[in-house]
């Protein structure tokens, strides 16, 4: 078959997502209350979260049905297509099968909408009207704030500061929907401020900004809750649309991966293609690899530990259960800012520790050689995050051609770059290196941050 597209109709968007928790050998422990370490209930969540949503972070059905306002709203850009890399594999002359899923077909340019657009739909239908979120590459602020300007609701976006400085363009398009956009640390908050005190020049991390957007959601429960853009099982859940497409689309092509790769911050993009893929794994004996890949200089998956942990530097949200560097890591200033993220999902976590999926590291420059064979084979400039897993699916076809078999890669291309050029810039400037962290680094990171959680 020789097709270079596989597309499904908009009649064919999946009708529910599908939720691995309820096909997993081991579940997750539960997420603890950070004060009395008891698990957290609905009623806990929807403090922070909208009670629809706090009721799908603790649910273990296997498909939720996808509102139907959601699945119109899906139609601005879903289904998306699934591409075979022929470029690509000419290049690498492998006999590997190379697929992508373009998820940078959407408005923003990313996957993210799959959940700032279920996300805002369900915390408007309980009349909240102010949504507050962090976000790292400025994909996911971007996502909400175009969602929240579908709902006539407001967003106050934390980005984190090296992001916000480094992607002035992923700024102007949360304000073009609406969104008011600082960077983190701000003075807007209490714990922002108090950071600036410390460390006037601090370049941010995700787990800053998730904990001044977290305070501020927190101060006003009448009218305002928290978003976030990853990590969270009711992310994940809303992920999985891309999967299911998949999942269809290589039906289309006559054939299954026998590996599949997403780029890892948090987990929404890899969970979100690899888990209906695992749930073929788990449910009718399908061998397939679920590849996780996140950047060496922050190795949760691949160097961290599976312990509790706050998912926010302040320590003020649930402890969960998951592969981290401690809250308090901060890591080096990388261009794939979506990826600088202290810890990992807990479903990721429990499935990474049973062996189901697999994970891999990349340096930078190996990420931006990647993303360069990509942009000139196949025409796309990718997202630094994206281009994580286009290195590994390199890696595969190249060791498919070393071992002279077939084998049949599927990634996903979970965004593009086109706001990411100064990245590029750097890249082909030759200004940016590789970094590295040594074992004692992680292990004092890891030690700090335990005993903060009190759970040593």
């Amino acid at each position: 078959m020789n097709e270079k597209k596989f597309l499904l109709s908009d009649k064919q968007i999946p009708s529910a997502w599908y939720n691995v928790v309820a096909d997993m050998p081991n579940r997750p422990a539960p997420l603890l209350d950070p004060k009395s370490h008891q698990p957290v209930t609905v009623d806990d969540l929807s403090h922070i979260f909208a009670r629809s949503i706090a009721e799908q972070e603790l649910s273990t059905e296997r498909f939720i049905e996808i509102p139907d306002r959601v699945r119109e709203l899906y139609r601005l850009w879903r289904c998306t297509p699934l591409v075979r890399a022929y470029g690509l594999e000419k290049l690498l002359d492998t006999p590997a099968h190379i697929y992508f899923k373009n998820e940078s077909t959407s408005p923003v340019g990313s996957h993210k909408p799959n959940t700032a657009i279920p996300q805002a739909y369900y915390n408007h239908i309980e009349g909240i009207t102010h949504l507050t979120t962090e976000t790292g590459g400025g994909q996911w602020g971007t996502a909400l704030a175009h969602a929240t300007n579908i709902f006539g609701q407001t967003a106050q976006i934390f980005m984190v500061r090296v992001s916000y400085n480094q992607k002035p363009y992923r700024k102007l398009l949360m304000n073009v929907w609406g969104g008011n956009v600082v960077p983190s640390p701000s003075e807007l908050t209490e714990y922002g401020r108090s950071v600036l005190a410390e460390e006037p020049d601090c370049s941010g991390t995700l787990g800053m900004a998730i904990s001044e957007a977290v305070e501020l959601a927190i101060k006003n429960p009448e009218t305002t809750r928290y978003c976030l853009g990853s990590v969270m099982n009711h992310v994940v859940l809303h992920q999985t649309i891309i999967g299911e497409e998949a999942v269809l689309q290589m039906e289309m092509a006559g054939e299954m991966p026998d590996v599949v790769i997403g780029c890892f911050g948090g987990g929404s993009n890899f969970a979100g293609l690899g888990f209906p893929f695992l749930r073929k794994n788990l449910t009718e004996g399908a061998k397939m690899r679920i590849v996780a890949v996140e950047p060496a200089s922050c190795p949760k998956l691949t160097r961290g530990k599976l312990c509790y942990d706050f998912g926010d530097s302040a320590g003020i949200t649930p402890l969960v259960p998951m592969y981290t560097l401690g809250h308090t890591f901060h890591p080096a200033d990388i261009h794939a800012g979506g990826l600088r993220y202290h810890g990992a999902g807990s479903t990721v976590s429990q499935l990474l520790k049973d062996g189901l999926i697999e994970a891999q590291s990349v340096d930078q420059l190996e990420t931006f050689a990647a993303a360069l064979a990509f942009a000139r084979t196949e025409g796309i400039v990718p997202a630094p995050e994206s281009a994580h897993a286009i290195a590994v699916a390199v890696r595969e076809a190249l060791q498919a051609k070393e071992e002279g078999v077939q084998k049949t890669i599927l990634f996903n291309l979970s965004g593009h770059g086109m706001v990411d050029m100064y990245s590029y810039d750097q890249y082909l400037s030759g200004a940016l290196g590789d970094s590295s962290l040594s074992a004692e680094e992680i292990a004092r990171s890891i030690e700090a941050s335990q005993k903060r959680v009190g759970l040593l």
